[in-house]
Parts: C-alpha cells; sequence; structure tokens
C-alpha cells in the first residue's frame, strides 16, 4: 500500500503501525514537513520515495503496483500561518488532492483513504458536531483557505467514487498530537507549540486568544487507529469524524502543560491574536457504529508522552520530571 505524506507526524506513526504489522508499504513525502529520522526504524521494512505530489507524474509513479492508497500528504500549519496565507493553503492542498484522486483512478486503485480535517466545519457549528455541518456556511475564518481545500477534496472524492467508482474512504481527524508533530512555536498547532514554550524556559508563556476557546484532542495513536478501521471497513463515502469527546478550554490546556512539565511559568494571553474556533468537539456516534472505533488515550496520559518524547528528543532546556 501506497501511504503518501508517510513521513510527517501522523503518517510516520501509520507507517510504523502498518509495517508492525507485516504490510509492504511504500511512502512517498516530499520530505518539506516531513522527516527520514521519523521513520527510520522502519526504514529497512519500506520503500522511501521522495518527491513533489504537485507533480502529477510523480503521483503516478508512485501508485504503481499499488492496491490500496492513504492519502495523508498535506500542507498543514497553526492558526497563525493559516489565518495569513489562505491562498497559499487552498491552492497547495487542491493541487496535491487532485492529483493523487487522479493517480489512483487511473492506476487502478482497489481502496483510497480520503484524509480530511475538522478544519471543514463552520465558526459556531453545535458542539458536539456532527458531520452533516461539514458544509454549512465557510469555514472557520482563521483557516478558511485549508477549511475550503478539505471541503473540494471530499466532494472530489465522493464524485470520483459516484463517476469512476473509486471505493473512498473519507475521514475528519480533530486535532491530533504526539511524538514527532511540529514543535514550532510560531507556526505549529497549540499542543506543540505550547509543550515547546513551557519544556524550553519560556517564561511568560504567551498563549493566543483569551483561552476560553476549546478543543477536542486525539493523540496520534488513536488516530492512526481510526484511519485503519476506516479503510479496513470499507464505509461509504461520507465523512466520518476521528476525533475524542473529551473537551478542554486552551487555558486549562496551558496550565496542564505547565502543571506535567513541573514549570512555574505564568501564563499570559494576548487578547490581540486570533483565538481560532470557540469550541470544537466532534459527534463520534458514526465513528462507534460504523467503524466500532474510540478513542483510548485520555488527554493528560497523551499530553505526559508527549512532553516526555520532546524533552528527549528536540528539547533546548531540560526542566525537573514530569509529575505522576
Amino acid at each position: 500500500m501506497l501511504v503518501t505524506g508517510g513521513a510527517g507526524f501522523i503518517g510516520s506513526s501509520l507507517v510504523e503501525s502498518l509495517a508492525s504489522a507485516g504490510a509492504s508499504v511504500r511512502v512517498i513525502d516530499s520530505l518539506e514537513n516531513g522527516r527520514v529520522s521519523n521513520i527510520q526504524g522502519v526504514l529497512d521494512q519500506i520503500e522511501l520515495i521522495k518527491d513533489d505530489l504537485h507533480d502529477f507524474n510523480a503521483c503516478l509513479r508512485a501508485c504503481r503496483g499499488m492496491e490500496i492508497v492513504l492519502n495523508l500528504a498535506a500542507k498543514v500549519s497553526g492558526v497563525a500561518y493559516n489565518s495569513g496565507h489562505p491562498a497559499e493553503m487552498f491552492r497547495t492542498n487542491v493541487t496535491i488532492g487532485m492529483n493523487m484522486l487522479e493517480a489512483a483512478r487511473v492506476s487502478d486503485i482497489e481502496r483510497f483513504l480520503n484524509v480530511s480535517s475538522a478544519c471543514v466545519y463552520p465558526r459556531n457549528s453545535p458542539v458536539p458536531t456532527p458531520e452533516s455541518e461539514g458544509f454549512v456556511d465557510n469555514p472557520e475564518p482563521s483557516n478558511l483557505g485549508y477549511g475550503w481545500a478539505k471541503r473540494v477534496l471530499e466532494l472530489q472524492g465522493r464524485f470520483y467514487a459516484e463517476e469512476y467508482g473509486v471505493k473512498i474512504s473519507t475521514v475528519r481527524p480533530f486535532n491530533s498530537y504526539g511524538p514527532r508533530d511540529h514543535f514550532d512555536v510560531e507556526l505549529g498547532h497549540v499542543i506543540p507549540s505550547l509543550i515547546r514554550k513551557v519544556v524550553d524556559g519560556h517564561d511568560p508563556i504567551v498563549v493566543w486568544g483569551d483561552g476560553t476557546q476549546t478543543r477536542s484532542f486525539i493523540y496520534v495513536s488513536d488516530t492512526v487507529t481510526g484511519m485503519t478501521l476506516a479503510v479496513e471497513k470499507g464505509v461509504a463515502t461520507d465523512p466520518i469524524n476521528i476525533g475524542s469527546a473529551e473537551e478542554i478550554s486552551i487555558a486549562d490546556l496551558a496550565r496542564s502543560i505547565v502543571s506535567i512539565a513541573r514549570s512555574n511559568a505564568r501564563i499570559v494571553f494576548d487578547k490581540t491574536k486570533p483565538s481560532g474556533q470557540p469550541r470544537r468537539c466532534p459527534d463520534v456516534e458514526q465513528a462507534r457504529r460504523l467503524l466500532g472505533f474510540e478513542a483510548r488515550c485520555h488527554l493528560k496520559e497523551g499530553l505526559m508522552k508527549t512532553i516526555e518524547w520532546y524533552r528527549s528528543h528536540e528539547a533546548k532546556v531540560i526542566p525537573s520530571p514530569l509529575r505522576a
């Protein structure tokens, strides 16, 4: 099977899981967001291709001889970058999606995993958010370009299934986090960004928005399980939320990270910066009913694992041990 973006954050965990199960895995990655070190432990078990999925011929070459494509390749970033680059985020992600679906069709791929995002949902969706809200109004403004690109990808998958008979499963992951995430203070998502600030000794810890906005986070191993089940079950192209029902405010999240890392840093909220969507938490009933999926890793446990990984792999400052 082919995993696009397989050297990235989620992709590398998926590749490790597939390889450990004995699957024959080919990875294609531009290595712009991903890193070879992410899949170092399974390099001798997989085939790795470095190429650019903006090039349709590269997509064709990657699909050759494959039966299943898991399309995780995307340009991803945090709210800071997304809000200032809507055209770039839209153009890049639509191009990758169009190329991969057409390459899969031409190559007679048996099954295709279409990885969308919770960013398709509008700003004031009901919470918990059902899949039916995915095309209501515009996506949340701070993720407008990326959100629309993922909506286009979902439509594209539906049309390819209807016209060409491509067997497609579509998932909408909600705020994945964990080891090998992008721990970038400016461009990363909220959990890796906060972990880097706390563990590297920033004081104060500056948090965008007023902290009242809420999110539901899912540990990366649970995301991988949800994606794998979507492919195995072969459900219809209608999108399925892959997430956790555990919701937390960003203020409480920041406090939890500070506490777990045994930091004494002050937390400051920068209300001049965008907060993003006021609330984001998925309705997970479809995943339970159709896939038999439920997130297993609770947030505190996942934060401890992620902080430990960052501390041992990338941290510049090593504070006191984690709290049990």
